[in-house]
């Protein structure tokens, strides 16, 4: 089934140019391949016919460019039936799955409840799971070898390894060695935020940007870079982490230790914690917060115009430094946009400087299927070779 049982499918530049322009964007011309890769015609030929070969990519029927044109072509296409991947989100309480198609057309779906939230309770709860994803249309199971997992916290994408998760009270888990123990499949590991960012940069509204940002609204604010078409890490892999800019040095303390973070601001939690203070009411909901600024009570009003203002601000300063062609708004807070959507948009446009103004916002719902679809695109990005991590060694 799998000539690439060990590797990645693709390693000759040629190639793996050539599918991943169609993944994203095909079907293609061999024409249009040429001129968008830079490739020869002829050096296109040569890279797709083993593709071909192995069922990842078919020719469609001819046609013609134009009318009265030449020869009609036929445009190269991906088999997105060729292989399938698995994704999963890990939460404190909950693991979703997803089978996804070579495209991260997500198939099927399952999800497991969590009672303990333990690194080996998991890894045994992860392979029930897989089983039951498998097992849900006769041809996964054997066209299946990738497992992606999005996890909240600092990860190493290299080994596999995660190195600490606050939301899961974990520390240094060596993740990918014990899935691929309990699942017998390839596990590749990312941060949850990133793992959507690929999935929205490879798959979604990101397609066709070198530069775009992604940054998601909730219980904590996360974001993530893709720059020159390359996911950003930076030398200690926490480039873009718009939720600890300052936007107010003597605001409240962040769970970071720093003060007047954008999350220490806009988070569930903080604005939960500010109409708390403002009612003197230490039992009052996220859900009851949201339902006092929908009446219109002038604490919680401005509770939510905070949040946003400090949101707008922190993606303006991201904008100023790195100029994205796009930027995607997400994550469950986006539910409560009525709220602070205005107030994000006012100081985005009142901080962006010059140009970098004309990078767009736009709101993306997030149901729990497009994190475990985030993990399911990171497994097909397996399928190329990764650039190596940078080194910090000697970094300050």
């Amino acid at each position: 089934m799998f000539r690439h049982q060990a590797q990645p499918l693709v390693s000759a530049p040629a190639e793996t140019a050539v599918l991943a322009l169609l993944l994203a964007e095909g079907p293609l011309s061999r024409v249009e391949l040429a001129r968008r890769t830079g490739l020869s015609s002829t050096a296109v030929t040569k890279a797709a016919r083993p593709l071909i070969d192995d069922g990842y990519l078919y020719e469609l029927p001819p046609e013609r460019t134009a009318p009265g044109a030449g020869r009609p072509v036929n445009p190269l296409a991906v088999a997105p039936d060729r292989e399938y991947f698995i994704g999963l989100k890990i939460s404190s309480d909950q693991v979703f799955g997803a089978v996804c198609d070579l495209r991260a057309g997500i198939r099927t779906t399952a999800v497991r409840h969590l009672d303990v939230c333990a690194p080996e309770v998991v890894a045994a709860l992860v392979a029930e799971l897989v089983d039951e994803l498998l097992d849900s249309e006769s041809a996964f199971r054997d066209r299946t070898r990738h497992l992606g997992v999005a996890v909240n916290g600092d990860v190493d994408r290299d080994s596999g390894r995660l190195r600490h998760s606050g939301l899961l009270g974990w520390r240094e888990v060596p993740l990918a060695e014990l899935l691929t123990a309990s699942t017998g499949l390839a596990v590749t590991v990312e941060n949850d935020v990133r793992a959507l960012t690929v999935a929205e940069h490879w798959f979604g509204e990101g397609i066709g940007t070198g530069y775009f940002a992604l940054v998601t609204i909730g219980a904590g604010i996360g974001s993530a870079l893709v720059v020159n078409g390359h996911l950003l890490r930076g030398a200690h892999g926490v480039a873009g982490e718009v939720g600890h800019i300052c936007v107010d040095p003597s605001g409240p303390r962040c769970r970071c230790g720093a003060r007047g973070c954008v999350e220490a601001i806009a988070s569930t939690g903080a604005i939960v914690e500010a109409v708390r203070r403002s009612t003197a009411n230490p039992a009052l909901t996220f859900d009851e917060a949201v339902a006092m600024a929908r009446d219109g009570l002038p604490a919680a009003r401005e509770a939510f115009a905070r949040a946003g203002e400090a949101i707008g601000v922190g993606i303006a300063a991201l904008v100023n430094l790195v100029g994205p062609e796009r930027v995607v708004v997400s994550g469950e807070g986006v539910d409560t946009y009525d709220l602070f959507g205005s107030h994000i948009q006012d100081a985005y446009a009142a901080h962006a400087f010059g140009a970098a103004s004309r990078c767009s916002l736009s709101l993306r719902p997030l149901p729990w299927e497009e994190w475990a679809r985030g993990g399911a695109a990171v497994a097909i990005q397996a399928l190329f070779p990764q650039p190596a991590a940078p080194s910090t060694l000697g970094a300050g």
